[in-house]
């Protein structure tokens, strides 16, 4: 079974390794960033299924990296470590999306338990995420495509983007949204590889001729069946 891969951010060297042992010594894949930044490009590149954010952090503190993470993806748990305890911390750490909140010093087993709890509520969640299109099953968690006996395999962003189209089946999905949340950017590069993604998303779901993902010049795309 594949281990869960947890992002943890903190720029205390020592604390940082202690907790990134304890979680593997509990069969987690840890991924330790020094800062803020690090943070960011890590969790776009390697797509974990946790992010542990010390708040205070050099470059970008925790609460920037979870509000640039919330602008691409809305589910992923976060937790914030900090020595911080005033109200107004705690209040902004959960107004900005964060799931939960752990005081320095803390102890690892507190730490584990809360992680397992936002893992599997997140799970339950995504395994709820079995979607009708016409003629197909399209399971989101997974990322597979299935038409009769027939299952098709799709990339990371090929299946976040037929999912934001099928939440807005029969509106237009705005171009410039979806850009910004999957890519991060809109500009003519990222432009031009949504729409080469609208093209293989298209030739995936042929078999049912009543779907059809609309081009509304200007706007964005529009999933009709």
């Amino acid at each position: 079974m594949p281990k869960t891969t947890i992002l943890l951010a903190e720029d205390e060297p020592a604390l940082g390794q202690i907790i990134k042992e304890s979680l593997e010594t509990r069969d987690f894949e840890v991924l330790l960033c020094e800062n803020g930044e690090i943070a960011f490009d890590t969790y776009k590149r390697a797509a974990p299924e946790l992010l542990i954010l010390d708040v205070m952090m050099p470059k970008k503190d925790g609460f920037a990296v979870a509000k640039d993470v919330r602008a691409l993806d809305d589910a992923i748990p976060i937790i914030f470590l900090t020595a911080k305890s005033q109200t107004k911390d705690v209040v902004e750490g959960f107004s900005i999306g964060g799931n939960d909140y752990l005081k320095k010093p803390f102890s690892m087993e507190e730490l584990i338990v809360r992680m397992h709890n936002l893992l599997n509520r997140t799970r339950v969640q995504k395994n709820s995420e079995i979607i009708e299109i016409g003629h197909y099953t399209f399971d989101f968690p997974k990322q597979i495509l299935h038409y009769k006996e027939h299952a098709q395999q799709l990339t990371h962003r090929e299946a976040h983007l037929l999912f934001h189209l099928v939440k807005n089946k029969n509106q237009v999905l705005d171009r410039s949204l979806i850009l910004n949340k999957l890519w991060g950017t809109d500009d003519f590069f990222t432009a031009r590889s949504m729409d080469v993604f609208i093209s293989k998303l298209r030739k995936k779901l042929k078999q049912d001729s009543a779907i059809q993902i609309i081009n509304v010049r200007g706007f964005g795309y529009k999933l009709v069946f």
